[in-house]
């Protein structure tokens, strides 16, 4: 249960870090950049979504086929 509530809370913050990264960047007029740096994070977010659904997988399979 604290894993769930530690893979929100990074998620979490890697939305706040991109979002204020991103507007430091558009009020220097480098939107390009900033475009960049929230894709990265969205990257990042993907991967730890992804890893998290394996271990669910993990788990449900070892639940169900009743192996260690």
């Amino acid at each position: 249960m604290l894993s769930d509530a530690t893979v929100l809370f990074q998620i979490a913050g890697i939305g706040i870090i991109v979002a204020l990264i991103q507007s430091i960047l558009k009020q220097m007029d480098k939107e390009e950049i900033g475009q960049f740096v929230t894709l990265a994070g969205f990257i990042i977010v993907l991967l730890l979504v992804i890893n998290s659904l394996s271990t669910l997988f993990q788990q449900i399979k070892s639940v169900f086929l009743f192996q260690g």
